[in-house]
C-alpha cells in the first residue's frame, strides 16, 4: 500500500529536481562551461565541461534531496525543528552585543598584528574596505531602512564624494581634512538636487529614478574628460596627514615619536579614520531617530497619505532623508579616495549600488547591528573565497571562486530571504517609548516600498 505513494513522490521528486538542473544547466552555460580569456587578435575560449556538469549534478542532487525529506515529505524533517528564544535572552544578547564589537573594533589592528603578524596589512585593509561598506550601509539605512523611500543610485554620492575630493587637491592643492567636510555638503548638495524632482514618486518610479540618477552620474563622469580626466581617472591623490605628519620613511611620523619605520603605520592611522567616521554615522543616526525628524522620517515610511494628514512636511522630510543619506555617502567617497590614491568612473557602477543596497536589506532595514554583521558576511565573505584553496582541487586549477561572488551574492539572499524575510535583525526597538520598551516585530514595520 505504501509502495505506490512512494514510488509516486521519488517519480515526482526526480522529475521536479530534473526541470531545477536543466534550468541550471542553461543558466550556467556562459558561466562554468564557457570561459573566455583576452589573447592576441582576439579571444581565447575555453570549454570546462566538468565544472558545467559538476554544478548541474550538485543542483539535482540538492532539490532531489528537499523534495523527498522537505518539500513534497508528508512530514518534514524540519516540521520537528523550532528555533525559540527567550526574550529576556534576545534583549540581553542585544545589550551585550553592541559594546563587544565596538571593542573588538577599537583594537582590531592590533589584534590582527599579535595573530597574523605575517599578513596583517592585508587584513587591516580588509577591515578598512569592511567598514567602509558599513558606513555606506549606515548612509543609505536613513533613506531606505528608516524613511521608506528605495534608492538604488546612492553610488552617485559615493562617487561625487571622491570626486570632490580628487579634484579639490588636484586644482585647488586642498588637503584631505579639508576637504571632507566640502565633499560632504556637496554630495548632500547633489542629494537635494535629486530629492526634488522625486518627490511625487514611491515604490518602484521612485527606484527608476534614482538607477537613472546613479547612472547619470558616472556617464558625466566617463565622458567630461577635460575636467575628470574621464575613463583615466585621476591619480596622485594626497594621503591624510597626522596632524601635518605625513607616513614617509624619514621626517614623518616614525621619526617625530622615535618609532621604527613600518608602512602599517598608514594603514591603521586609515583604520582609526573610517572607524571614527563609521562611528560618527551611526552617533548622528540614532540621535535623529529620536528626533522629531526622525520619527517623520518613519511615519513617512508606514504611510506618506496618515503622514500628511498630521500635518508633516513630507518634502522637508524626504530631502533632509536624501541630503543626510548622501552626505554620509559622500564622507565615505572622500575616505575612498585617499584610501586608494586613484578613482575612476569605473570604480562607482551599479553593482556597488546593489551591493550597497544589498547589506542593508539583508541586515534588516532600519537595523544598525544588521548592517554590520551583513557587511561582513558580504564583504569579507568574498576574502574567504580567496583562502579556500580545497575547492580548486574539486572544480579544477582554473577555478577562481571569486568570479562567483555575484552568484554567491545571490544564493546569499535567496536564503536569508527565505529563512529571515525581513532580515537578519528582524526587530526593531521604538523611537518613542511610553512606560515601557517593547521591541517591534517585523511584520509590523513597513517594508518602505512608500505605499
Amino acid at each position: 500500500m505504501n509502495a505506490a505513494p512512494n514510488s509516486g513522490l521519488m517519480a515526482e521528486s526526480v522529475k521536479d529536481a530534473a526541470v531545477a538542473a536543466l534550468l541550471a544547466a542553461v543558466l550556467g552555460f556562459f558561466f562554468f562551461a564557457l570561459r573566455t580569456d583576452i589573447g592576441t587578435g582576439g579571444l581565447d575560449l575555453t570549454y570546462r565541461w566538468g565544472l558545467w556538469f559538476i554544478a548541474i549534478a550538485i543542483v539535482f542532487g540538492v532539490r532531489l534531496l528537499l523534495n523527498l525529506f522537505v518539500f513534497k515529505a508528508k512530514k518534514p524533517i524540519t516540521s520537528g525543528v523550532s528555533v525559540s528564544v527567550p526574550p529576556a535572552l534576545t534583549t540581553a544578547v542585544g545589550r551585550v552585543i553592541g559594546p563587544v564589537l565596538l571593542m573588538i573594533a577599537l583594537t582590531l589592528p592590533f589584534i590582527v598584528m599579535a595573530v597574523y603578524p605575517e599578513r596583517d596589512r592585508q587584513f587591516i585593509d580588509l577591515a578598512i574596505l569592511i567598514m567602509t561598506y558599513v558606513m555606506l550601509g549606515w548612509g543609505l539605512n536613513i533613506v531606505v531602512g528608516l524613511a521608506g523611500l528605495l534608492d538604488l543610485g546612492y553610488v552617485a554620492f559615493y562617487a561625487v564624494g571622491a570626486y570632490s575630493f580628487a579634484l579639490l587637491a588636484q586644482y585647488f592643492d586642498i588637503g584631505f581634512w579639508m576637504a571632507l567636510p566640502l565633499a560632504g555638503l556637496l554630495a548632500a548638495m547633489w542629494g537635494i538636487i535629486l530629492g526634488y524632482p522625486v518627490l511625487r514618486l514611491r515604490g518602484d518610479y521612485l527606484a527608476i529614478v534614482t538607477l537613472a540618477f546613479g547612472e547619470i552620474i558616472r556617464v558625466v563622469l566617463l565622458n567630461w574628460y577635460e575636467f575628470t580626466g574621464g575613463p583615466d581617472g585621476i591619480s596622485g591623490i594626497p594621503k591624510p596627514s597626522f596632524f601635518g605628519l605625513d607616513f614617509s620613511r624619514t621626517g614623518g611620523f616614525a621619526d617625530f615619536f622615535g618609532l621604527d619605520y613600518d608602512s602599517i603605520h598608514r594603514f591603521i592611522y586609515l583604520y582609526y579614520i573610517i572607524l571614527v567616521l563609521a562611528l560618527i554615522t551611526n552617533f548622528v543616526t540614532l540621535r535623529l531617530r529620536k528626533l522629531p525628524i526622525g520619527r517623520a522620517w518613519e511615519a513617512l515610511r508606514e504611510d506618506e497619505i496618515a503622514c500628511r494628514s498630521l500635518g508633516i512636511n513630507t518634502t522637508n522630510t524626504k530631502l533632509t532623508a536624501f541630503s543626510i543619506g548622501a552626505m554620509f555617502g559622500g564622507f565615505a567617497g572622500s575616505f575612498f579616495a585617499t584610501r586608494q590614491g586613484f578613482i575612476s568612473p569605473e570604480s562607482f557602477t551599479f553593482l556597488e549600488s546593489a551591493i550597497i543596497l544589498a547589506i542593508v536589506v539583508l541586515g534588516g532595514l532600519g537595523s544598525q547591528i544588521g548592517v554590520v554583521i551583513a557587511s561582513v558576511v558580504m564583504i569579507g565573505g568574498i576574502e574567504i573565497l580567496r583562502n579556500l584553496g580545497f575547492l580548486k582541487e574539486i572544480f579544477g586549477p582554473d577555478f577562481e571562486p571569486t568570479q562567483y561572488r555575484m552568484l554567491i551574492f545571490g544564493l546569499a539572499m535567496v536564503l536569508i530571504m527565505v529563512w529571515k524575510p525581513r532580515g537578519i535583525i528582524s526587530s526593531r526597538n521604538p523611537s518613542a517609548v511610553y512606560k515601557e520598551r517593547k521591541k517591534i516585530g517585523s511584520d509590523m514595520v513597513a517594508q518602505g516600498e512608500g505605499h
